[in-house]
């Protein structure tokens, strides 16, 4: 038993070997795998964000009165908004929004301060450009945030220092200051790692496929189980270095934390890029071809990691149906616990179902890959 163990593992060696070979003397490969990486990271963290400000605004103040100019004021004191343009009548504002030179306008109507002297409710109208929807969500949201302070502060000031009946504190947790980058970069971790993993297998074993030297592999005594193993062995050393710069350069590109345990990160990252370098090496032998194995890889890798793991949209709003989908996709698992432990904390045993998920899926698809790995050419 020792000596058939002994054997199988120095013909998984001899394989392994071989495929290091294949990657050294392959320096295109090489750089591919390494800088393609870094940068898709350096690509999408800077151009996708969810943090909106400097909002250009054109105000049209038809009161001009220390009060309207004060509440002006006070609307554009944040980040948010930014003043581009000044108009005198409000039914200027509309084509300034259309040709996109702002978008959003405030309008301050004739007679606010008036109202405001004599006790009635006073009216500003803000129009916003709703083709842009994360715009119009914001700027609706900094205006009844505007709205609640303006109110209390001006009750405060006719009632005196009345108390408050109920107080509202929140606190953030996590990610105090709500910067994009600290929810986008670790998914684009699992994004990034996801459709690499996959390309690395899917692409170099169909090359072998289209230059016939899959024939002097048949040719050897090598079981089909040592053959998927040996490949996969030398990827999963090129995907794990891919991880770690792609972390290395996240938490200093983008200031990402690591709260949690880098040990439990990276055995749950061994799990997933088994699953994807898995997934590569089944379309490569499915497909046999390297054209049609990139665009295999390309829509079963990146394209659920991107719309079905959680990396933008929220998995409980999607429909039950993808829910259900996801629920399969090692990159949804992978997603969760990434995030979980960089931004987290979150420890091993709240995550033994992602890696459970990630290691049946990674059972699974070496199974079918050696089995489908008949040793025939044709």
């Amino acid at each position: 038993m020792r000596r058939r163990a002994a054997a199988a593992l120095r013909r998984v060696g001899a394989i392994a070997l071989k495929e290091v070979m294949h990657i050294l003397r392959d320096p295109g490969t090489l750089a591919f795998a390494i800088g393609m990486p870094l940068i898709m990271l350096a690509l999408f963290g800077y151009a996708v964000t969810f943090d909106v400000d400097h909002i250009p605004v054109v105000v049209a103040d038809e009161d001009r009165t220390p009060q309207s100019r004060e509440v002006v004021a006070r609307l554009l004191s944040g980040r948010t908004l930014e003043r581009r343009a000044t108009v005198d009548r409000a039914d200027e504002i509309e084509p300034m929004l259309r040709r996109r030179e702002a978008s959003v306008g405030v309008v301050v109507p004739r007679g606010f301060g008036a109202s405001l002297a004599r006790g009635e409710t006073a009216t500003v109208q803000l129009l916003v450009d709703a083709g842009d929807n994360s715009t119009a969500t914001t700027v609706q949201a900094s205006a009844s945030r505007f709205a609640v302070t303006v109110n209390r502060d001006l009750t405060r000031a006719e009632l005196g220092e009345a108390p408050e009946a109920i107080e509202a504190r929140v606190r953030a947790l996590y990610n105090p200051s709500s910067r994009s980058a600290l929810f986008l970069v670790p998914g684009l971790v699992v994004v990034i790692q996801a459709m690499m993993s996959v390309l690395l297998t899917a692409l170099t074993v169909a090359r072998e496929w289209e230059r016939g030297s899959m024939e002097q592999l048949f040719a050897t005594p090598v079981r089909r189980l040592e053959i998927v193993i040996g490949k996969l062995v030398p990827y999963s050393g090129v995907a794990m270095l891919q991880l770690l710069l792609v972390l290395a350069a996240g938490t200093w590109a983008f200031d990402v934390p690591i709260r949690g345990s880098m040990l439990l990160l990276l055995a749950l990252s061994a799990l997933f890029i088994v699953a994807g370098l898995g997934q590569g090496l089944l379309i490569s032998v499915v497909t046999k071809n390297q054209m049609v194995a990139t665009q295999v890889a390309a829509m079963t890798s990146m394209l659920p990691a991107i719309l079905l793991s959680g990396f933008i949209l929220p998995i409980d709003n999607m429909p039950r149906p993808l829910q259900v989908i996801s629920n399969v996709l090692p990159a949804r698992h992978f997603m969760h616990a990434v995030r979980g432990i960089l931004l987290r904390d979150v420890g091993a045993k709240d995550l033994q179902r992602d890696a459970l998920s990630l290691a049946v899926f990674s059972v699974v698809v070496i199974a079918i890959s050696t089995a489908r790995f008949r040793r025939r050419v044709a």
